[in-house]
């Protein structure tokens, strides 16, 4: 028993060799890599970087080294291990080191020459000690759908931006009559009620005030017509889009989650959803509604706009 609680808090190398079976892999190690990012699920980490350390040990097939010589390109560099520990976190804001530990263990296991991989993620600010979860991933058992998810090509939808007018409009039912013919999974976005948000002075409360005002405005569109959904996140977005739902954005997660959010703030609703068409790579953006398209123009950067009247 003393031996399993040395190893449970003993280095990751160490459990990778206790833990090794009849025919070792051979281990490369990266050691107390430490980051400032932006993770957590309580409100006093939202706004603010944190230092999380990583401990990673990837086991890989041993090396031919008559084949292999001493070129770096037949090894399985480091420089991989801190790509993906870079890239999950630049894809998303997360909560959860759980979840940051599973992403890059799986990235890690996209490698040809990885067999099975320990991560280990502390974050170092957030008491007297480090408070950490440590995980392992085989090849065997996490690439299969992972490789499967990565080649998946992710649906292109319509994103179409309708103005309080038009929202409450007697004819928002023949619309979405007419956008429901084309294939392309189609997403609604609206802005805040005609009315001023509460004001509470101080800008994060704010920015949250006024997210949540859009919300009501997206419930509000829902009961209007059944077949629009409101939904929050990413993978309910990814999941409607592909069985065919009409959805209304509901902002408040994505953007508070990004890692890179929009310029645009929630008072201005345009540009919000324009940012949004963008990073859901939509089709097209469509604007319903006397309102300046210019608006968005600048949160738009590569998505087509058009001013559409249905």
């Amino acid at each position: 028993m003393s031996n399993e609680i040395r190893l449970a808090f003993a280095h990751p190398s160490e459990r990778a060799e206790a833990t090794s079976g009849s025919d070792p892999l051979d281990r490369i190690s990266l050691r107390d890599h430490i980051v400032e990012v932006e993770i957590g699920a309580f409100q006093a980490e939202r706004g603010a970087t944190q230092r999380v350390c990583f401990n990673v040990v990837v086991e890989v097939l041993p090396t031919n080294a008559a084949v292999a010589g001493d070129d770096v390109d037949r090894i399985l560099s480091y420089d991989k291990v801190t790509e993906a520990i870079a890239f999950e976190l630049s894809a998303e804001r997360l909560n959860l080191l759980e979840t940051l530990a599973a992403r890059v263990a799986d990235r890690v296991l996209l490698e040809p020459q990885a067999q099975r991989v320990f991560v280990r993620i502390e974050k170092l600010d957030r008491g007297p000690g480090a408070l950490g979860v440590e995980i392992v991933r085989s090849r065997k058992a996490h690439l299969a759908p992972v490789e499967t998810l990565a080649e998946e090509e992710p649906p292109k939808p319509r994103v179409v931006y309708l103005s309080n007018e038009a929202r409450t409009s007697e004819n928002l039912s023949g619309w979405i009559d007419q956008l429901e013919e084309a294939e392309a999974p189609l997403i609604f976005c609206v802005g805040a009620p005609d009315v001023t948000a509460p004001q509470t002075g101080q800008e994060l409360t704010q920015r949250r005030v006024d997210l949540l005002a859009i919300e009501q405005n997206a419930w509000m569109l829902a009961a209007r017509d059944k077949r629009c959904v409101v939904v929050d996140t990413r993978t309910e977005l990814d999941w409607a889009m592909k069985n065919g739902q009409i959805c209304v954005w509901a902002p408040s997660k994505i953007v508070l989650d990004a890692v890179e959010g929009p310029d645009a703030p929630p008072s201005d609703p345009m540009g919000l959803a324009g940012w949004f068409a963008a990073e859901m790579q939509s089709e097209a953006f469509w604007v319903i509604g006397d309102v300046d398209a210019t608006i968005a123009k600048a949160s738009m950067r590569h998505v087509a706009i058009s001013q559409k009247a249905l």
